[in-house]
């Protein structure tokens, strides 16, 4: 109960060295592989859940964007499986970083709007100043666009940093209370914690949904510069 609230966001150390980076790699190696011509069950439902994510997010680009198909499948399942992890007990969740989120953010954003200045400049440049738009107001729509351009791996992150970071901190709450009620009064710890469990199942869910939306979004703005 002495336990700081905020101290399962702390990057953790092995022998004073940073372990964010073994931690980063590993749920990759959770991913099964089959060298086999017929696959198992597991395998199957695995290739199964990629395609259908990645025809799901394909679907609206043209051939251009479709080249970034690996990046974007890799993208979810690294994300997800990573807030998967997150949520087992004593464990780091890298996603709870906001550093570690701009350093997805920020390169897959710039990448989509590099690859939109040098395909179709004018189609790019014609986002900053919507059409029909008044002569005086075109200064000031120029820089509004301009910092709504600006601000987009930035809304990534922090929307799935604060995300994660408020799941885990309303579980870590109702933890607490249970572990403290277990004590004085039985039924009240019946109810928080099948509270408790409820939340995890959301939680669940909620990593998986943020891993999409993370990863959806970067290919919306590919899509808006291919």
């Amino acid at each position: 109960m002495n336990e700081n609230l905020f101290a399962s966001f702390i990057a953790p150390t092995i022998l004073g060295l940073p372990a964010a980076v073994l931690i980063i790699l590993f749920p990759p190696l959770l991913i099964p592989t089959s060298k086999y011509l017929i696959n198992n069950r597991l395998i199957t439902t695995q290739q199964w859940l990629i395609k259908l994510t990645s025809k799901q997010m394909m679907t609206m680009h043209n051939t251009k964007g479709r080249t970034w198909s690996l990046m974007l499948v890799s993208l979810i399942i690294f994300i997800a499986t990573t807030n998967l992890l997150g949520l087992l007990p004593h464990s780091f969740t890298p996603t709870t970083q906001l550093s570690m989120n701009l350093a997805m953010a920020i390169p897959l954003w710039a990448g989509t709007v590099i690859m939109g200045f040098r395909s179709k400049i004018k189609n790019a440049l014609a986002h900053f100043l919507p059409q029909g738009t008044p002569t005086p107001l075109i200064p000031m729509l120029v820089i509004i666009e301009t910092i709504s351009l600006l601000i987009q791996p930035m809304a990534l992150a922090v929307r799935l940093t604060a995300n994660i970071t408020a799941g885990h901190l309303l579980m870590h709450l109702i933890g607490s209370a249970t572990l403290a009620m277990s004590t004085i009064n039985l039924p009240s710890t019946l109810i928080i914690f099948t509270i408790l469990i409820l939340l995890t199942i959301l939680e669940i869910a909620v990593a998986l949904i943020q891993a999409y939306v993370f990863t959806l979004r970067v290919s919306l703005y590919l899509h808006d510069n291919t």
